[in-house]
């Protein structure tokens, strides 16, 4: 009988823990809530190494029960390549970045971008996108970016860490008799590997020397270096501390500080000392940018989220990742490499918190720098034909009052120079009834720069303007079946046209110019058009009209002391061929 009872007193007593649980439970579960209806439900593209900890920061403030006007928010975020949502935004905005390449299908333009660096809102607005400009764009985090080098070749080599290096003591070693090995990772695509550049070209670039020489050259030689992802960089470095590893390795990277200290948490044989050269490079500053066309619930949401990223306690989910606060400083559990700059970092280094991190960006050294190495580093097939009309001896104020003429061949040569010998490159130049009745005239055929370059500089030393006018349409035409005749497989083969006017030749007309373009093409057989409009008389209707059928792209400036850049931005635009 006390069996029974106590049975059924067990029983009881269940009951009444079941009923006190579920009571407790259910008051819990009122407590915490949200008082809010409805979803609306936002999407966040984070980089990689960021996205763990912005996950874990909304999931927290969800949980706690987020709500912007009494409608609840849900989280979405997604880790992505900051080059895989550019291109995703490029496509968009019908414009292309040099390097990137196009929008993969799988990737869609997210709410909320957190690239790794604001070089990429900066490039996707020069590159033409004037819709896009997105809010906010404040930093979440940050992460220098240094110079990696194996722990004994910094030390023997660089004397580290007690010495305090430069970007030109670095330039020195990559030039020297015996050359530090150095590499890059692509910097069309990555960050890190941009701001390397930037700062490597600008110490190549500065005075007393020969500029152009010291820039091509180094561009050259970080090419030999150069590696599509990162891991693929990080795995050149030496792996063994046997002194032949050692020299055949890798001997210096520009990365990120975050890359580094990821590095050494693995315990290679040969850790990776972080230099932070001087000037400090364009740091790695996370915006948070809201992309246009976010609807108002969403732009709501997104800024208390902005608010959850930017509060003090992200910095000890930053500090978990290897990345610091955006003010500079770290959380709980960072542990800055040797010789790490302090949370204060030094003059003009650090921004202030949730400032905005392309500030301090130079676009047209951005531009300028990625247009140079797509250059560099490219191969293709190339005719370039440049306006001799009567209308280009008129004088560019900006250039001392050097003649259109002048100013077009400078940056035709300069160009030249960026071109390595694996490219072919033709010249004609053109005005009305140049030779006999014809208004083109080759100067020097289509041949490889191993052969042709001395050919070629002597050809544009000889470009002078005539008196006639301009003989456009049978020009292109004569070019572009002059491209396709001689065309080669694996290279961008294309036709390059400077131009200051409208066609006003008697020859062919636009529609039948336009007409006959479309019968030639061979889309086996692709030929690139690019034409330069300089100065206020170029019609770029007309000279869209003619890209639209062929390919390339037109550009027109009304400054002709821009024609160098524009120049540059054209060839760097061709589409890459793998070879």
């Amino acid at each position: 009988m006390r069996s029974s009872l106590r049975g059924a007193g067990a029983v009881a007593s269940a009951t009444a823990l079941v009923v006190v649980v579920a009571g407790a439970w259910f008051g819990y579960r009122q407590l915490v809530q949200p008082a809010c209806s409805g979803q609306v439900q936002l999407t966040v593209a984070a980089s990689p190494e960021l996205a763990p900890a912005v996950r874990a920061a909304a999931a927290g403030w969800v949980a706690d029960g987020a709500a912007a006007g009494g409608t609840c928010i849900a989280v979405d975020v997604s880790a992505v390549d900051s080059v895989a949502v550019a291109a995703a935004v490029a496509s968009k905005h019908g414009v292309q970045l040099p390097g990137v390449g196009q929008a993969i299908g799988a990737v869609v333009t997210p709410d909320v971008w957190v690239p790794d660096s604001s070089t990429w809102l900066v490039r996707l607005k020069s590159a033409g996108a004037t819709a896009f400009a997105p809010s906010n764009g404040g930093s979440i985090a940050r992460s220098p970016v240094v110079v990696a080098v194996p722990e004994p070749v910094a030390s023997s080599r660089l004397g580290w860490p007690e010495k305090k290096l430069t970007w030109s003591d670095l330039l020195r070693q990559v030039n020297s008799s015996k050359p530090l090995r150095t590499g890059i990772v692509e910097p069309t695509q990555d960050a890190a590997g941009l701001s390397g550049l930037l700062s490597l070209t600008a110490a190549a670039g500065a005075p007393g020397g020969d500029a152009q020489a010291a820039t091509t050259g180094t561009l050259r030689a970080l090419a030999t270096g150069r590696s599509a992802l990162r891991e693929d960089l990080l795995a050149r470095f030496p792996h063994s501390s046997d002194p032949t590893a050692i020299a055949s390795g890798l001997g210096a990277a520009a990365l990120s500080e975050g890359d580094v200290m990821a590095y050494n948490k693995g315990k290679p044989p040969i850790p990776l000392a972080a230099l932070y050269l001087e000037p400090s490079p364009v740091p790695l500053d996370y915006p948070y940018a809201v992309l246009p066309g976010v609807d108002p619930a969403k732009q709501s949401a997104a800024r208390l989220l902005f608010k959850v990223l930017t509060a003090p306690g992200f910095r000890d989910r930053l500090a978990e990742r290897s990345l610091r606060a955006p003010d500079g400083g770290w959380g709980e559990g960072f542990k800055a490499p040797r010789g790490a700059p302090s949370p204060t970092g030094g003059a003009g280094a650090t921004p202030a918190p949730g400032g905005n991190g392309s500030g301090f960006l130079d676009p047209a050294a951005i531009e300028r720098a990625v247009s140079s190495w797509s250059i560099a580093t490219q191969s293709g097939r190339m005719l370039c034909v440049i306006d001799v009309s009567g209308s280009m001896k008129q004088p560019v104020p900006g250039a001392n009052n050097a003649t259109r003429e002048q100013v077009t061949v400078a940056a035709a040569s300069r160009g030249l120079n960026l071109f390595d010998d694996s490219w072919s490159i033709g010249l004609w130049t053109f005005s009305t009834r140049l030779v006999g009745a014809r208004d083109y005239h080759e100067l020097v055929p289509i041949n490889p720069l191993s052969g042709n370059r001395a050919r070629l500089e002597r050809g544009l030393a000889t470009v002078r303007p005539s008196n006639g006018d301009t003989g456009l349409y049978d020009t292109l035409l004569a070019a572009y079946q002059e491209v396709q005749n001689g065309w080669e497989p694996g290279r961008v083969n294309s036709v390059v046209l400077f131009t200051d006017g409208k066609n006003d030749d008697d020859g062919i007309p636009q529609q039948k110019l336009l007409s006959e373009l479309r019968r030639i093409a061979d889309p086996e057989r692709p030929v690139q058009v690019v034409i330069i409009g300089i100065g206020a008389d170029v019609s770029k209707a007309e000279l869209e009209s003619i890209t639209k059928v062929t390919g390339g792209g037109s550009f027109v400036t009304e400054d002709p002391t821009r024609i160098g850049d524009i120049f540059l931005k054209a060839i760097a635009l061709r589409p890459n061929v793998p070879r």
